[in-house]
């Protein structure tokens, strides 16, 4: 019988977030695949799990998963994790999950903790519908991404590392508008975690202002009807 391939969320700063379950799939676990083992090696030790995590990240996915396929299917049960979070979410995991699948390999994700879920709800900004962006491209289709994106109508989310923070808040004052209401998270669950809110222009000023240090969540709101029902009474003039 094919052994299992778990996905482990594991906490973005409180330890205390981390689940029984996610615990107890770990220890049983036949192979611990880690981000980074400098990171996981402190947190498997914590929550007393006493066994070695091997790399697994972008630059080794590929090369590494038919290695995994087959740990899989000699019946061996596998856990991922990533640095902070949910594995496949900004991070790595689709490719294995991929692979996983098309032999026919049971795939399990546990529920646990990410980053842009308790960003979204206490931004403020509409829930009911949002579209994960994740991080936007650095160079190559960046422009075309925030041109497409000035017309989305749900919350849109993305993460931002702090030496590129306050570039995209210029970006979306100029493809989104500066009065686009948005927030921004840093050091979710963490002793300074902070949420700014407002326009995008003022979030700009606050951060300018302050130190830029932890991982960042922006939430932003999707254009908003007014300005569609303008945008549209203008296309019907110039069709008319």
């Amino acid at each position: 019988m094919d052994g299992k391939l778990y996905l482990v969320p594991t906490p973005i700063g409180n330890l205390e977030d981390m689940t029984f379950r996610a615990i107890r799939i770990l220890k049983e676990a036949d192979v611990i695949l880690a981000e980074d083992t400098r990171t996981s090696a402190p947190m498997l030790k914590h929550f007393g799990i006493d066994k070695k995590a091997y790399s697994h990240h972008q630059h080794n996915e590929h090369k590494a998963t038919s290695e995994i396929i087959k740990f899989l299917k000699e019946g061996k049960n596998v856990a991922l994790v990533s640095d902070a979070g949910t594995p496949a979410i900004s991070d790595p995991g689709f490719f294995l999950v991929r692979e996983a699948l098309k032999n026919e390999i049971e795939v399990n994700c546990l529920p646990g903790a990410t980053a842009f879920v308790p960003a979204l709800v206490n931004s403020g900004l509409p829930s009911d519908q949002f579209v994960f962006e994740g991080f936007l491209p650095v160079k190559k289709g960046r422009q075309t991404r925030l041109k497409l994106l000035a017309d989305e109508e749900r919350t849109m989310i993305f993460y931002e590392s702090p030496h590129r923070l306050l570039k995209t808040l210029e970006e979306f004052a100029e493809f989104l508008g500066e009065d686009r209401q948005a927030s921004v998270s840093r050091e979710l669950t963490k002793i300074y975690e902070e949420t700014v809110r407002g326009t995008v222009i003022e979030i700009k000023s606050h951060f300018e202002n302050n130190i830029l240090k932890g991982e960042f969540v922006i939430c932003v709101a999707g254009k908003p009807e007014k300005e569609k029902a303008v945008k549209n009474k203008d296309k019907y003039k110039q069709e008319k």
